[in-house]
């Protein structure tokens, strides 16, 4: 059970338009899993938070309990990916990841080591050139960590055995394999 205020180190996966000034962020944090938090008042042009809390940011962050959604309340930034960003191809690839995770995680479940992988294959995705193979280990490395796939088995086709467990294909997927061609 989460405690009412607490902190954890996360990457924020997604993040939508809330209200005038707030946004809602899908952020996967080490300690609690997928969390959907509410970030008040970031949009605005004068918010602190508004640089911290862009996607694929890795964050030490700070919420509390509400009603609805949890509320952050701090967040200080401990690596942006900005050689990603800057890349389409890189930054094509690290949406999958996110997507997949997003959608493979559970809210509020906890997943250690899905997040270290995810760390570790967004550092990848820093200094690797072949990124087809890339997105092809994180899907081997995500479904065999949460259970789906036998560790010591071959997965000759990662994107139809993903498609089958999450019962529909990932949008990112199509406009990736687009790009890595």
């Amino acid at each position: 059970m989460i405690p009412k205020n607490y902190t954890s180190e996360g990457i924020v996966l997604a993040r939508k338009n809330y209200s005038e000034a707030d946004r809602i962020l899908i952020v996967f944090s080490e300690k609690y899993g997928k969390l959907s938090l509410l970030a008040k008042g970031v949009r605005r042009l004068k918010s602190r938070k508004r640089a911290h809390v862009e996607i694929f940011n890795r964050i030490n962050f700070s919420a509390t309990s509400g009603k609805g959604l949890d509320i952050i309340t701090e967040a200080e930034v401990i690596d942006t990916f900005s050689d990603i960003k800057n890349n389409l191809k890189k930054v094509t690839v690290a949406y999958f990841f996110a997507e997949v995770t997003g959608r493979m995680i559970r809210e509020g479940e906890s997943h250690p080591e899905v997040y270290r992988n995810l760390r570790l294959f967004l550092e990848k995705l820093r200094t690797k050139e072949l990124l087809k193979s890339v997105r092809k280990e994180y899907i081997f490395i995500i479904l065999v960590s949460l259970g789906f796939w036998p560790q010591d088995k071959n997965l000759s086709d990662p994107d139809r055995v993903l498609d089958e467990i999450l019962e529909r294909p990932q949008s990112s997927a199509r406009v990736g394999k687009r790009l890595l061609m």
